[in-house]
This record gives C-alpha cells, sequence and structure tokens, in this order.
C-alpha cells in the first residue's frame, strides 16, 4: 500500500507544485479548459458517468447547488475552524426569502404588478435579497453566540437549524406550513415555441433540459464565489481566518480581533447559504420545511470533510462525491433495495475510514509557507527525489 501511494505522491506532487507557482490568473487560464469539459458532461452524456435512474442533467445541477453550499460551509468550518451544523438553516432562509416574495401561496404576494419583483426578472430580483436577509440572519445568530467555543457553538448552531425548519413548519400564516410554497418563480429567459415557459423551467424536457441550464447557473455562481472568496483568503481577512483556526488564543493575544473575523466568516458563510437557497427555490419551484432537516446539513458537512477542510476545490469534489454517487447507484438493487438508499451507511463507513486513514480529507488544504520552507530546506539538503517524496509521505 504504501509503494502505490508513493507512486501516486510522485506523480501528483510535481503537477500540484507546478499548479501552485502559477499566477492567479494563469491558474484560471490553465483551468479553463477543465471546467469547459465539466460543463459540457450533461450535454455529451458519457456513457460510463452519466446516470441512468435520475436525469443526468438534474444531478449535475444538485452537484453544483451542494458544491457552492460547501464552499460557504468552508468559510466556517474549514478556514476558521468553527463547527456549523446547523448551516441548513442559512439554506432554508435564502428558499423561504425568494418563496415568499415570489410563490402565489405566499401572504406576500397577490395578483398585482410588483415591477422588479414579478415577470421574467423576478427571480433574479430577488437573488440579491436572499443573500442581504440571509447574511442579516447571520449577524444575528453570530452576534451573541461567537463568543463561546467548539462544542458550545456546535450545539447552538445545530439548535438554529432546528429553530428555522420548526418555524417554517409552524407559521402557516406565513409559510403555509407543511404545504410548502408552490409555484416560486424562476429565470423566464429563452421562450420560444419549444419552451413557452423558458429553458429554466421544469417543463423543459427536451433537448437541453432545464436540469443543465441550471447547472450552467450554479457553475457561473460557484465561479463567483471562488474569485471572492480565494480574494479574501490571500487578504488580511483569510490570514485572520487560519490564525482562528490554528489557536484561537494565541491569535487574540498576537492582537488579532478574532471575535470580528468569526463574525466576517458567519457572515459570508451565510451570504453563499442564501445564494444556493434561492436557486434550489427556483430550481425546484416549491420550497418547504422537509428539505431543511439536520440530516441534509449533516451531508453539506460530509462534503466538507471528505474534501479537505480548507480547500475549495476539494469541498468541491467531496460534494460531487456526496450528490452523485447515490444517483449512479440509484438503479442499482440488492435484496431489492436500492443501493442509493443505503447513502447514509455507506457515507457513514467513508466517515470512518477517512478519519482513520486520512484524517486531513482526500485534498486537504496546505500551508504555503511551510511548503515553501520544506522545499528550501530540501534544495539545501540535495534530498534526493525518492527520500522528497517518503517525507511527504510521512507528512
Amino acid at each position: 500500500m504504501s509503494k502505490f501511494v508513493e507512486r501516486w505522491l510522485s506523480i501528483w506532487i510535481p503537477i500540484r507544485d507546478r499548479w501552485n507557482d502559477l499566477s492567479r490568473p494563469m491558474q484560471w487560464v490553465a483551468g479553463a479548459p477543465l471546467i469547459l469539459l465539466l460543463a459540457l458532461l450533461p450535454v455529451i452524456k458519457p456513457p460510463f458517468i452519466t446516470t441512468t435512474a435520475v436525469d443526468f442533467g438534474a444531478t449535475m445541477a444538485q452537484v453544483a447547488m451542494v458544491a457552492l453550499i460547501a464552499i460557504g460551509l468552508n468559510v466556517v468550518v474549514g478556514q476558521t475552524g468553527l463547527l456549523d451544523l446547523g448551516y441548513v438553516g442559512f439554506y432554508a432562509v435564502g428558499a423561504y426569502a425568494v418563496a415568499l416574495l415570489t410563490s402565489p401561496a405566499s401572504p406576500l404576494w397577490d395578483s398585482a404588478d410588483h415591477g422588479l419583483f414579478s415577470g421574467p426578472w423576478a427571480w433574479l430580483a430577488c437573488v440579491p435579497l436572499a443573500i442581504i436577509i440571509t447574511g442579516l440572519t447571520g449577524v444575528i445568530l453570530g452576534t451573541p453566540t461567537l463568543r463561546v467555543r467548539g462544542d458550545y457553538l456546535a450545539i447552538v448552531t445545530l439548535g438554529f437549524g432546528e429553530i428555522v425548519r420548526l418555524l417554517a413548519d409552524n407559521l402557516k400564516g406565513l409559510t403555509n406550513g407543511a404545504a410548502g410554497l408552490n409555484n416560486v418563480l424562476f429565470p423566464e429567459l429563452g421562450k420560444s415555441d419549444a419552451h413557452p415557459e423558458g429553458v429554466f423551467s421544469n417543463s423543459n424536457d427536451s433537448g437541453i433540459s432545464y436540469g443543465v441550464w441550471w447547472y450552467w447557473l450554479g457553475i457561473a455562481a460557484i465561479i463567483l464565489v471562488l474569485l471572492v472568496v480565494g480574494n479574501l483568503e490571500r487578504s488580511r481577512v483569510g490570514r485572520s481566518w487560519i490564525a482562528i483556526r490554528e489557536d484561537e488564543d494565541a491569535a487574540e493575544i498576537m492582537g488579532v480581533p478574532t471575535f470580528k473575523y468569526k463574525l466576517w466568516a458567519f457572515v459570508i458563510g451565510a451570504g453563499v447559504g442564501g445564494l444556493s437557497g434561492a436557486i434550489y427555490a427556483g430550481q425546484v419551484q416549491y420550497v418547504d420545511p422537509k428539505a431543511f432537516t439536520v440530516i441534509n446539513s449533516m451531508l453539506f458537512l460530509c462534503a466538507v470533510v471528505l474534501g479537505g477542510q480548507g480547500n475549495k476545490l476539494g469541498v468541491i469534489v467531496g460534494a460531487f462525491i456526496v450528490v452523485y454517487l447515490p444517483a449512479k447507484v440509484q438503479g442499482i438493487e440488492v435484496g431489492g433495495q436500492s443501493l442509493g438508499d443505503y447513502k447514509y451507511l455507506f457515507f457513514g463507513i467513508a466517515l470512518v475510514l477517512l478519519m482513520i486513514f486520512r484524517p486531513q480529507g482526500l485534498f486537504p488544504a496546505r500551508a504555503k509557507l511551510i511548503t515553501f520552507g520544506r522545499k528550501v530546506y530540501s534544495t539545501a539538503r540535495r534530498v534526493p527525489d525518492s527520500e522528497a517524496v517518503a517525507q511527504e509521505v510521512r507528512s
């Protein structure tokens, strides 16, 4: 096993180092063909990758949405080290913000013309509001609770997620309770005789289906969020997050305003969660409390842990694993039961094995200063390549 790992690392490490040596613009240029290939997957439908039991385009749209959630949760958990078990609450707030403004079942909606908030641009106009509302929710939750740490913060955030779900279930006069809010508006773009409601409507199941269009919209949102979060990582804010994650007491002694930057992380993570919730509401066109359970929050956290906490691209891979694998095996039955129904069992086993053999995740975030120091040390000692690989395995 160790020889296989060494051989794999001998191939992967030079590729990773060459990638890290590129400037940010060159990394985006080099990654553009891969992004284009990923965007075309639901159109090409490779035979060994496409799903058979469920629509491949809809599956990839869900992958993009969960990847967006994982990036937002990674800001809180991976980069700042705050254990958030109720992130699904922000996801729910974003979804309900759009549904309450655009659904005919909402008490805030009537048949009158609402200008920008009605017609083909209604969903797009609601997205910034959803982000702002969830950001304010992050401030309201974070201001009194971020002074606690560790397990206490995990319990508080878990309670927040359940409070949001229970409020959505019991405030029947506002959220319509368990019946939910239906006919949520979506971008009415690309109308034609073949698609009278536009390409984003769930009635579009011919040609390039509605799932593919939502997948492309999700990729655009992911790229935008990666640019914002990536710039923050390389700023004073990102360095403060890392300092808090590594040792909050030491960071505070060194003059880092820890509460301020923890609140920053909470608000930014909440805003990204609100964006993903808005995409969910528009894609499904129906919002009810059943979609915002604790188990979904655990799946989002599972994507972050599997991919590698602190690594933006790693958590995207984790989101892909969490969504795609159950959909891929959905049509395979064992003993009269679909393998997709055992996803929680499989992910539980995968997490146990991961914590034993690779607790940092599949693609862990690397401290660039430490990596640079190791390179300098290896060069000074003139360490052979085989020994350098062995050092990587041990680390």
